[in-house]
């Protein structure tokens, strides 16, 4: 007995069984954890990994990741206000002007630049520590002491402000999404019935998918909000295909199990081909050192084997139990056919062409050039983050810290050091024992809780106020001068770290990975291709097609000179071509069929009329996917990665319709010579 028939004739306890783990899985998932913290997943060997890492052995305080401004208050009130913030459990390490002049003396007396970092038009600016993992609760509690007037921003702020979106995000997304889906499929189905039987197959896999994610313990939000969404768009596609053969098989057998046997066996390569191109795709993503990518990558991975195995097991004993309610509501086509769309189409093979050709070569050079967000971005100014970052630097500017950990012991060269580090472009402020207390004191003389924010057992800290955005060229380029200086003084001994040394060490990270990540896809994708075709021109043929879809895609920030968010655009160029290359091979495979039955002009035009309408609703389905998690996000890297998806899967199916079967007809007698056994139609 074969194995589509063992499926049917255990269907009962498949479905059950199915289920059991469905259920299963849906409370498990609510015991994974979610990092939002991205800096978790930069690679061990990272500088500012290590320097964190020493910070944490060495010293109690943390880096100050928020910044708090009060409104027309005197000294004495911005005092009892770093008291009441200090207070607040989760915040630690309040640091305001007392801590950098002796506030005793008028301050009249002291450096203009040292008081304004602090206190300016009677506001005041409070640095300080929000503890991990409190963010959300921390942040809440400032808001109730500091009121509507008076702002609040930082890294600690956007956390709390992403956790507390992801979750009504991800359900809002879901219920845009759904309806949508469900359109599309009544639109593409002869059945009221039939689109609950994809999404019930698909719907299954996500939630298993998720409830087996108790065995990794914690995903990064990037794989929280976008795995389950992109899971279910790239693998509708593997229940359209079965489904599609089945009701083909209903029309010639009678018997709707043996139709199902054989609806399992005919789409059973078609299914392989599209899952193992995806497959590999996300495979790539897992070997990123920055490891957002290889999270995504692997629940992306798990996610296509669950919903293969789902389609290809689940699916149809689902079906076979409930078959006649397919019968009962089955309906007209609801879409007109699309008879002589591919006569159509190829009238339009020579100016396709020329267009492509046009546009591959600047829309390459276009994305390699765009400008890159390392972080998250900036909040929007509608939102009361995006707001009070605006009212902070209208008033104080803009600013970063950097912690700079160097060797304890030589006073003298770490007082040269901070000499040079204050004369440097963008540094507003320092605070280090040698110009806050005073390098001619011993430290040993003074109370420990005076010098144990500078000092620990073996390092000394220094804190660079900047006047710098977290990333960008002038930011990176100070963190080089800064970590240069503290090279000369110490050698490797010297360590940086902050939200721009961290943003720093990500760039550097990602673009290693883009080189790995896009080749590897690239490389696999070819190797499957190579199996499925038994070719060399037609995965050149496909590969080019899909490729330059992804190019054009991603050089469109470069022409409207906006920024791009680089994990997104990492994640895209290669979700992106994972995902959509299955229309190709749609198509492809289609026409190559054909190709033995009659000339390739007839070929084609009979394989658009066919296959169109089957990659318009992939297309759609994914591009509706990309386009309401852009809407709905308010994570900047969750948005970018939809807007970018939502374009690529149109550019995509655009490039399959028009400039595949150019391809597939000009180059005809090429791919015959380098396609093993082709047997090619030929004319008498």
């Amino acid at each position: 007995m074969n194995i589509a028939a063992r499926i049917i004739k255990h269907k009962k306890s498949i479905v059950i069984v199915f289920a059991v783990l469905m259920i299963v899985s849906i409370f498990a998932q609510f015991t994974v954890s979610v990092n939002y913290n991205m800096v978790e997943y930069l690679p061990e060997d990272a500088q500012s990994t290590k320097a964190m890492e020493i910070m944490e052995e060495e010293f109690d305080g943390s880096i100050p990741n928020t910044r708090v401004m009060i409104h027309d208050v005197t000294i004495q009130e911005a005092l009892d206000y770093k008291e009441k913030l200090a207070s607040i459990e989760g915040v630690s390490d309040v640091t305001w002007l007392d801590d950098a002049i002796d506030i005793k003396t008028p301050i009249e007396m002291a450096d203009v630049d040292t008081v304004e970092t602090y206190y300016k038009n009677d506001h005041a600016l409070f640095s300080f520590s929000i503890e991990e993992g409190e963010e959300v609760k921390t942040t809440d509690a400032i808001y109730e002491l500091i009121g509507e007037d008076n702002a609040m921003s930082g890294e600690a702020l956007d956390t709390a402000t992403q956790q507390k979106m992801a979750f009504t995000e991800t359900l809002y997304a879901a219920a845009l999404l759904i309806p949508i889906i469900v359109l599309i499929l009544v639109l593409s189905t002869s059945s009221w019935i039939e689109p609950v039987f994809f999404l019930t197959a698909i719907g299954v896999s996500v939630l298993i998918n998720l409830g087996t994610n108790i065995f990794i313990g914690e995903i990064s939000f990037v794989t929280q909000s976008v795995a389950p969404i992109l899971q279910l768009a790239v693998s509708l596609d593997y229940a359209i295909f079965l489904l599609h053969s089945f009701s083909d098989y209903r029309k010639k057998v009678e018997d709707p199990e043996k139709a199902m046997q054989l609806a399992i066996k005919r789409s059973f390569p078609a299914i392989v081909a599209s899952a193992s191109t995806t497959f590999f795709g996300f495979m790539a993503l897992s070997f990123m050192n920055f490891e957002i990518g290889s999270d995504l990558g692997v629940n992306l991975v798990k996610g296509i084997v669950l919903s293969f195995i789902s389609v290809m097991v689940f699916l149809p004993a689902l079906t076979i139990m409930f078959y006649k309610w397919i019968d009962k509501t089955q309906h007209k086509p609801l879409l007109p056919s699309f008879k002589n769309i591919g006569s159509k189409v190829l009238k339009l093979k020579v100016p396709s062409l020329i267009l492509v050709f046009v546009l591959i070569i600047p829309a390459f050079l276009a994305q390699s050039e765009t400008n890159f967000i390392y972080g998250i971005g900036e909040q929007p100014e509608t939102t009361r983050a995006g707001s009070d970052i605006a009212k902070i630097e209208d008033e104080f500017g803009k600013s970063t810290s950097i912690v700079l950990l160097v060797p304890k012991g030589d006073t003298a060269k770490e007082e040269q050091l901070v000499q040079e580090l204050d004369e440097l472009n963008h540094v507003t402020s320092i605070l280090s024992y040698v110009n806050t207390v005073s390098a001619a004191i011993p430290h040993e003389y003074l109370d420990e809780s005076i010098t144990e924010q500078f000092y620990s057992e073996n390092y000394s800290r220094i804190i660079l106020n900047t006047n710098t955005n977290t990333e960008g060229d002038a930011a990176f380029g100070l963190i080089e001068e800064i970590q240069q200086l503290g090279k000369d003084y110490y050698g490797d001994d010297a360590y940086s770290l902050g939200e721009s040394v961290t943003l720093y060490d990500m760039k550097n990270t990602v673009q290693r990975d883009n080189t790995v990540v896009n080749l590897l896809t690239v490389i696999t994708i070819a190797i499957v291709l190579l199996v499925t075709f038994k070719s060399i021109s037609f995965p050149v043929v496909l590969l080019l097609t899909i490729q330059s879809a992804v190019w054009i895609n991603l050089s469109v920030p470069y022409f409207t000179d906006s920024s791009l968010v680089f994990v997104g655009y990492l994640i895209v160029s290669t979700v992106q071509l994972a995902a959509t290359v299955d229309y190709a091979i749609l198509l492809t495979e289609d026409y190559k069929e054909k190709r033995k039955e009659m000339p390739a002009l007839k070929a084609i035009k009979q394989t658009l009329d066919e296959k169109i309408f089957a990659i318009a609703i992939s297309a759609s389905i994914l591009s509706s996917v990309g386009f309401i998690l852009w809407i709905t996000s308010s994570n900047p890297i969750v948005s970018s990665i939809g807007l970018l998806l939502g374009r690529g899967a149109l550019l995509a199916f655009l490039m399959v319709v028009f400039f595949l079967p150019a391809m597939l007809v000009v180059f005809d007698k090429i791919m015959e010579k380098t396609t093993l056994k082709a047997n090619y139609y030929k004319e008498k």
